[in-house]
């Protein structure tokens, strides 16, 4: 969250977007099977409102031939979508699949990273689990944070202590929200990556270096290394992030293959049997004031868009994470007006 001085920006990625706390939580955080049906609801009522207030749409699906117009198309769709799912999981599969030497390549660049973790947080093996990675990553940030802050002489009024400040709180006390909501945060779900979104590391990571750039000659030798410390933790979030963003998509288009593929089949049969067997001319009253037949073709071709609902649902916390993590790094998109480094942004 911003500070008194106006500069920091809030480190919540929420926050930070400049939208309804509504409109987030339906695009991260809702179950995107509710956000599926909650799509699915539109359509009907959508429909029947439609059929409802147009004059003739009941006499009109009695007497032409748009239903079975409407369910063709909506088979045709529901087929390709069916072959864009086969694509989809063959795009994922194909970024496991290679030669033993990539394979090689996969597991030095992981044992790698996993080493330099280890030296950060001060322990011969880092956790294995993405949520306990994370937590201690950034508990360690915060501990170096407050290493640096004990490091530079408190001197009253100076320009480096109250940089120094600014970007200690800000560290510590985004570092402490970050692991307590990834405390009991399980991979598979979005608490894991929803925290992670939460440690604004890209501001904290510019404002660092500022400092050095600008009171290279104020740090003492003991704040020069623990500056040093800090940055590096810092910089060991990044691909940290970035790394368990990947898996979770990966592990995102599976699950939205397997219900897509699982919704493909009542699908099918609900446009298949609507143009096969429905007859318009059969239906009539009324249901909650709407003629009967708007009604059962709404819902007809609600149940035929289920396969879609979904994908809509699974894209638009894919499309609205991507957009918010473009940049890996010392780098912020978003327009601010605060001196460059003090902006908000999304990195």
């Amino acid at each position: 969250m911003a500070n008194g001085s106006g500069e920091t920006p809030d480190d919540s990625v929420r926050e930070r977007a400049g939208r309804s706390r509504a409109t987030m939580w339906l695009l991260l955080d809702a179950d995107r099977r509710l956000v599926a049906g909650l799509i699915l609801a539109a359509v009907v009522s959508g429909l029947v409102a439609v059929g409802h207030l147009l004059p003739g749409a009941a006499e009109s699906l009695r007497g032409g031939d748009s239903v079975d117009t409407l369910f063709q198309g909506l088979l045709t769709a529901t087929i390709t979508g069916v072959t864009l799912v086969l694509t989809l999981n063959q795009l994922v599969l194909s970024q496991e699949l290679g030669a033993v030497g990539d394979q090689r390549e996969r597991m030095a660049g992981a044992t790698e990273f996993r080493a330099d973790a280890a030296d950060v947080l001060g322990t011969g093996v880092s956790p294995a689990e993405p949520a306990a990675f994370l937590r201690e990553l950034v508990a360690a940030t915060g501990e170096r944070a407050e290493a640096f802050r004990d490091a530079v002489d408190d001197r009253s009024g100076s320009e480096l202590a109250a940089a120094t400040a600014e970007l200690t709180d800000a560290v510590t006390e985004n570092a402490d929200r970050t692991t307590a909501d990834l405390e009991g945060a399980r991979f598979g779900s979005f608490e894991v990556i929803s925290a992670a979104l939460g440690f604004n590391y890209s501001w904290k990571l510019v404002a660092a270096r500022r400092i050095r750039e600008r009171h290279a000659d104020g740090l003492g030798e003991t704040a020069d290394a623990a500056l040093d410390d800090l940055i590096e933790a810092l910089r060991l979030f990044g691909p940290a992030r970035e790394h368990f963003k990947t898996l979770y998509f990966q592990w995102e288009l599976i699950d939205l293959s397997r219900q897509m593929l699982a919704s493909a089949v009542p699908a099918l049969l609900a446009a298949a049997a609507m143009v096969a067997f429905f007859d318009p001319t059969a239906y009539g009253g009324s249901v909650g004031g709407a003629q009967t037949v708007v009604v059962a073709v709404a819902v007809a071709t609600a149940v035929s868009l289920v396969p879609f609902a979904i994908l809509l649902a699974y894209i638009l916390r894919i499309a609205t994470v991507t957009k918010r993590t473009l940049s890996i790094g010392p780098f912020i998109l978003r327009e601010t007006d605060a001196e460059p480094g003090s902006g908000e942004g999304d990195s």
